[in-house]
């Protein structure tokens, strides 16, 4: 009865669009316009893909800290290592250059050499002043000398924050306003301000300035995704194009394809910006992806078309039998494929719900899309030449369908025993897997934005923020000596580990004051002891200017303070170790009952949200799995059939993670999307060929070994056609500057060419090694869904189609 109402539905389907076409290519055209309204919406994210739920312990952590102290990401510094800096003109210069940006409008304030200030103690008023080491500008080289014996042997206060004393590296810090960090104004300013003046300043001094910090890395990072996405469109476009020509050798066939892929990418674009989601790293690959995808349903209705244009020479039969025959198998195929994408829409991170989102949704556009125009364009077109058939007849593919009934005829027990070995090594090369949370490792290596990365980890031990906020519960607790001690001793412990650099907080700035009460003596560069502290903070009340020090530091309250140190890109397992040691300490200084102490930080919260994906890959992939198996379940009612379904598909895939483990790379958030988007659309194939098997075994009596052979010449050729397309179109990733891209594109186009192997080779054999427990009539029932209509010449001949 089904099977009817099937029949009956793609029948009506393939009716109302032939003889609809001139309305139907209007409302294609209509929805189109009206979603490229919708680009106007798109824009790139300016905040970091947080890969937590809002309500997530380690993100509720992280906006606590924000609340108190502001936004931490809102530094970018400037750092230049050239002896030839310290000379009147250049030093002049650089120190210019700085007080310019304090011009911008968003700009928060500018901290160079020549705004340090050094404590003097002033007796009479029982205060401290502020004097700068640089009062208007240098006049001589021997201010210059002076300057530098001040600043690298007197001040340890300001050692490693705008200067290392042993390289002699100088940096200017720039703090942004904290209300423009996660706006477009912050690109605007990196983009139209700082780096056209620091290109000047280079110019005219032959100097090379290093740029850093988190606003400028993710402004420049942004801006390399925006780029690519352009590239990755017409890399997608060529690629998948120049093998659609050599498969069918027709310009009108591969123009006909190209104009759906577009259309099928302009949509995409259209439901990004008509759900006013922003373009993440994620969302960025999804017109590419949708190319690569659309070209193999391309491939699918053209191949029927032609086909039965060959057999029997009439076109309007041909095109309705491409809709009815071809519509519900390419329908079944793309709604697998879209269920290992929507499977993303139930992990509770909203960075892979919106990719998961318009993915799901693109891939059912781009199947809507081929089925509609293609038969429609060919309405208008001549009939195909006999040079546009000729790819029917091709030797090479013959002899490779061949090769694989060869195969699994005579060779079914080395096709066992090398999936077992490869199954053995490669569940050895799982447990090699690690997993990486680093803000930084996927970023393009031979930009200079990562080169100047990797220089201030070098002078400076990094530069991704990492907080400890210190709550004393009690207003003014910060100042007491207690806490400033406990504070200092967890310093101690910072400073010993060397991925970490020194760090910044209210400490040096009372150890700065003990050395200033002390009129600069070194030495004296110390917490002050319990009878030195109510004089010397006495001091330190009565000067004015101490507030304005003090602010970054401590809250108006004085029951916050922050201890801020910057991190190098370490791995996750390094970074939990760091995590761990610095917890321990914490807990042994600071009693829980007088003290809340929390550690957070970009690079922390990151890393917590790798971890987390993780869970929810494990999650969505199962998901995917159980979904494809209960459509499989539904489609061939037969529990032995889901496992000899899902036994070649899930094979690949454990195949690739052992790779990923034999060539060290790690699970992050781009590699997470390798298994479920590879298993999506790897179990098309097997669709495929066990609805091909199962008309095969109806038409032959119930001769298995006559049906599988049949299924397997009938399928193998278009499933080879498409794994082509889809390796090659994937691999379009990996020309990325992006390692997380790279590694996506190279993974799936490698499982997804394991699975074309294991389709065309283990599933067969498996088909024929079980055949008396899967392959008879009470196993094997009639299915409720016919994938693929057996043969029927008695459709509509009606020429007014």
């Amino acid at each position: 009865m089904f099977k009817l109402f099937t029949n009956a539905f793609w029948g009506v389907t393939a009716r109302l669009i032939l003889r609809n076409k001139i309305l139907i290519l209007i409302g294609i055209v209509a929805v189109t316009f009206f979603l490229s309204l919708n680009w106007k919406n798109m824009r790139f994210t300016y905040t970091e893909a947080n890969l937590l739920p809002d309500d997530h312990k380690v993100n509720l952590i992280y906006k606590e800290f924000l609340n108190t102290f502001g936004e931490e990401g809102n530094l970018i510094v400037l750092g230049i290592k050239d002896s030839t800096l310290f000379t009147v003109e250049k030093l002049n210069a650089w120190n210019k250059l700085s007080e310019d940006f304090k011009k911008s409008d968003a700009v928060e304030t500018v901290i160079s050499i020549k705004d340090l200030q050094k404590l003097v103690k002033d007796t009479k008023n029982e205060k401290f002043n502020l004097e700068p080491f640089i009062k208007d500008s240098i006049t001589s080289v021997s201010q210059i000398e002076s300057l530098q014996n001040e600043l690298f042997k007197k001040y340890p206060f300001y050692d490693n924050f705008l200067f290392n004393k042993d390289t002699r590296t100088i940096r200017s810090a720039i703090y942004l306003k904290k209300d423009i960090v996660n706006t477009s104004e912050r690109k605007d300013f990196v983009v139209d301000v700082l780096m056209p003046r620091i290109k000047i300043f280079e110019e005219k001094n032959n100097i090379n300035v290093r740029i850093s910090g988190m606003p400028y890395i993710r402004t420049l990072n942004a801006q390399n995704i925006v780029d690519e996405i352009g590239q990755f469109i017409l890399a997608a476009l060529l690629v998948t194009s120049l093998i659609f020509f050599l498969f069918f050798r027709s310009f009108r066939a591969t123009f006909i394809s190209l104009v759906v892929v577009c259309i099928g990418v302009m949509w995409t674009l259209g439901i990004i910006g008509f759900l006013n989601y922003e373009i993440t790293v994620l969302t960025a690959l999804i017109p590419p992806l949708i190319i690569v995808i659309g070209i193999p349903n391309c491939i699918f209705l053209i191949n029927k078309y032609q086909h039965e244009v060959k057999l029997h020479g009439n076109k309007v039969k041909s095109l309705q039998r491409v809709i009815t025959k071809i519509g519900n198998a390419t329908l079944m195929t793309n709604v697998t494929t879209a269920c290992g994408f929507a499977t993303f829409i139930l992990t509770e991170s909203k960075l892979l719900k919106e990719f998961g989102v318009v993915a799901s949704l693109s891939i059912l556009a781009i199947f809507i899309l081929c089925l509609l125009i293609i038969p429609i364009i060919y309405t208008f077109l001549p009939y195909p030449q006999e040079r546009h058939l000729e790819h029917l007849n091709k030797r090479w593919i013959g002899g490779f369908v061949n090769w694989m009934e060869r195969m699994v005829k005579q060779r079914r027990i080395t096709i066992y025993a090398s999936s077992i070995l490869l199954l053995t090594i490669s569940i050895i090369g799982i447990y090699q897997i690690k997993i990486s949370g680093s803000l930084i490792e996927d970023m393009p290596k031979k930009t200079d934005f990562f080169k100047d990365i990797r220089f201030f980890e070098k002078e400076f031990n990094g530069i991704m923020p990492l907080e400890i906020m210190i709550d004393t519960k009690r207003k003014k607790g910060v100042m007491k000596l207690s806490t400033l001690k406990r504070m200092d001793a967890l310093e101690d412990l910072i400073i010993e580990i060397p991925e970490l650099s020194k760090p910044v907080s209210v400490v040096g700035l009372v150890k700065y004051s003990k050395q200033a009460y002390y009129n600069g003596n070194t030495k004296y560069y110390q917490l002050p002891t319990s009878q030195e502290n109510s004089f010397i903070l006495s001091y330190a009340k009565n000067s004015s200017s101490n507030v304005d020090l003090l602010k970054n530091f401590v809250d108006s309250t004085g029951q916050y303070a922050r201890i801020t140190t910057f991190m190098k890109d370490v791995g996750t397992d390094k970074m939990e170790r760091i995590e761990e040691n610095i917890q321990a300490k914490i807990d042994k200084l600071f009693p829980k009952e007088k003290y809340n102490v929390i550690m957070t930080g970009k690079a922390l919260v990151f890393q917590k949200g790798t971890k987390y994906l993780v869970k929810n890959l494990a999650i969505s992939l199962s998901l995917a799995i159980f979904l494809i198996a209960l459509f499989m379940a539904y489609m061939f009612r037969s529990a032995r059939m889901i496992i000899v379904s899902l036994i070649p598909n899930l094979l690949p895939l454990i195949i690739t993670a052992g790779l990923m483990g034999y060539l060290g790379v790690p699970i992050k958030p781009s590699t997470i999307l390798v298994f479920s988007i590879a298993f999506g659309i790897s179990v098309d194939d097997t669709i495929h060929f066990l609805a091909k098997y199962r008309q095969e075994l109806q038409a032959n009596h119930w001769k298995i070994k006559v049906s599988v052979y049949g299924a397997l010449r009938e399928t193998g050729v278009s499933m080879f056609y498409t794994s082509i397309v889809l390796f090659f179109g994937f691999s379009v990733f990996t020309i990325s500057s992006f390692g997380g891209t790279v590694a996506l594109g190279a993974l799936v186009s490698a499982t997804l060419l394991f699975a074309m192997l294991s389709n065309l080779l283990l599933l067969p054999s498996l088909l024929l090694s079980l055949e008396r427990n899967i392959a008879n009539k009470e196993v094997l029932k009639k299915p409720p869904i016919n994938i693929i209509p057996e043969e029927d010449d008695t459709e509509s001949k009606d020429s007014n189609l």
